[in-house]
């Protein structure tokens, strides 16, 4: 396994150096041509019906154990009793090839950085119940560098896969208390999962939290078609988790741009609005916190093959845009994006403070 995981990190490396060196030179324009796909969208064949009742169609759930990469903890983190949760996860874009809009599901190189993902992500979760992360032919990453119609029928077809796994881990789990998290493409799906399958019905009533972690949601003009309002305290169920990760000095003007130029799911543009940013150190919103309140931020050893929790790494607060600064920045790795853009590392940064948080929503939703 760690051999594996080294091969993968290698990989990942390799690809972040490359594609920052690139941007760096050319910008923009030439990383868009070199990732888009230029063929012509081939329309995906529905999956049958019952496709996600098989395990191999899932990363994790309950009745796979041997290479379950949501069941991974860092060094001393205490293994114990598994919660009464349920947890529906989405992974975030693997699959880099410019060949194909979307990643077929037996690609191997996209598979092995999705199982990563999951590891140092869904793994927050997995003291509070089952995981659940499916397979789903994701759209390549060059499709959001492009505003052609095939990048989002690309993103469509991965939808109807997430709804598929959807339906069936809620047949599977038909009374037990939800928690949706998910990440960057991964959640993309989710919100629009919680618009148009938990707002207004008897799913909602069952959600712990959603975790719509490394996707900007704009307060006015997308939260309220989502049925569930933004998280205000740690204390607090049925809510929404958000936020996006830069240190400083911090240069969102890409996403910021994009965001500005879109309409959001009530029908209202953006353009203005404030992003939910949601403090993962203090479970409220458009907070500040010292790296004293951070309970471990995932540390990879100098192979890599490992990670470790460092307490009080940074500190986390919310800008006036809707951004999470977490201060100089911390040495986690390769993977930081231009602009000090620590996307990868949403989840890394707060691990134990995901865990902490996730463990308290669950608490007040069972007492009540």
């Amino acid at each position: 396994m760690a051999r594996k995981f080294l091969y993968v990190v290698a990989i990942l490396t390799m690809l972040a150096v490359a594609a920052a060196f690139v941007y760096r030179l050319w910008g923009e324009q030439l990383m868009t041509a070199a990732m888009v796909p230029s063929t012509n969208y081939v329309p995906l064949k529905p999956l049958p019906q019952s496709a996600y009742a098989a395990p191999a169609m899932w990363y994790a759930r309950p009745d796979i154990h041997g290479e379950n990469p949501a069941l991974w903890i860092p060094a001393g983190v205490p293994n114990g009793k598994v919660g009464p949760a349920a947890i529906f996860f989405i992974h975030p874009t693997s699959y880099l090839q410019r060949n194909s809009w979307n990643a077929p599901l037996d690609d191997a190189e996209s598979a092995d950085r999705a199982r990563l993902f999951i590891r140092s992500q869904a793994s927050a979760f997995n003291s509070l119940g089952e995981i659940w992360a499916p397979r789903y032919r994701q759209a390549t990453f060059g499709a959001f560098l492009t505003g052609k119609a095939e990048a989002r029928r690309a993103l469509d077809a991965a939808y109807e896969d997430v709804v598929a796994a959807f339906n069936q881990f809620l047949a599977h789990n038909p009374g037990r208390p939800l928690i949706l998290a998910a990440h960057s493409q991964g959640s993309l799906h989710l919100v629009r999962l919680l618009k148009e399958r938990v707002a207004g019905t008897s799913i909602a009533d069952r959600i712990v939290a959603a975790y719509v972690v490394g996707w900007p949601v704009s307060v006015e003009s997308d939260l309220p078609a989502l049925g569930l309002p933004a998280c205000h305290s740690r204390s607090q169920a049925r809510c929404i988790l958000s936020w996006q990760s830069f240190a400083e000095p911090a240069d969102p003007k890409a996403i910021w741009d994009v965001y500005n130029e879109s309409v959001g799911l009530t029908g209202k543009t953006r353009k203005g609005t404030r992003m939910l940013c949601v403090n993962p150190l203090t479970g409220a919103p458009d907070s500040a916190a010292a790296a004293s309140r951070n309970l471990g931020t995932l540390k990879p050893d100098e192979a890599m093959a490992e990670a470790t929790l460092v307490r009080a790494a940074v500190p986390a607060r919310c800008n006036r845009d809707g951004f999470l600064l977490v201060g100089d920045p911390p040495d986690l790795g390769p993977y930081v994006l231009p602009g000090n853009n620590y996307h990868v590392y949403d989840y890394a940064l707060f691990w134990a403070n995901v865990r902490a948080d996730a463990s308290e929503r669950l608490k007040t939703f069972l007492a009540h």
